[in-house]
């Protein structure tokens, strides 16, 4: 198996064409697509996170605004990343890697 470390948590099977999660080794789709539809999805109050356990003021984006979406592992439940979005924005796509050239370049190394 030729695994390329994508980020902290995410690991590319370049065999396989796969994302995995560094951390339990679960297969999390195909490389070729967005990674977090492989992933579990929370959604949570912006007022909850940004809460300072002070009474007063509290500072944090207007839910009606902003969403705050955590993104997990189904297999080990570690939070691979998350968004701040408007209400109904899809998800976003911020990684696209070139796999024919990191395979390439992988394989040239070798």
């Amino acid at each position: 198996m030729t695994q390329r470390i994508i980020t902290e948590y995410l690991a590319i099977d370049l065999d396989k064409e796969i994302w995995v999660c560094r951390r339990c080794h679960r297969e999390l789709g195909n490389a070729r697509e967005n990674y977090k539809f492989g992933l579990l999805f929370r959604d949570r109050d912006p007022a909850e996170i940004h809460s300072s356990g002070l009474q007063q003021p509290r500072f944090y984006p207007d839910p009606q605004w902003c969403r705050v979406v955590e993104m997990f592992c189904p297999g080990c439940a570690t939070m691979i990343e998350v968004e701040y979005l408007p209400p109904g924005h899809p998800i976003t796509h911020d990684l696209e890697i070139d796999i024919d050239a990191l395979k390439a370049a992988t394989h040239g190394a070798r």
